[in-house]
């Protein structure tokens, strides 16, 4: 069976929903008060645990 190549416009829905799930996923919500608690195994949390390991260190 043939492929069919995407209008225009559908390959450019395509990239732009790709890009905006890209975006929302690396969009980690870190707002006080907020109802999505950051996750301890995310990268951001463990780089402050080493920076915060560091600056005891340092004091």
């Amino acid at each position: 069976m043939a492929v069919t190549r995407l209008k225009r416009k559908d390959r450019y829905n395509k990239t732009v929903s790709r890009l905006e799930v890209k975006n929302l996923k690396l969009a980690t919500n870190i707002e006080l008060g907020s109802r999505s608690k950051q996750s301890t195994k995310d990268q951001l949390a463990k780089n402050n645990a080493v920076l915060a390991q560091l600056e005891a260190k340092a004091s």
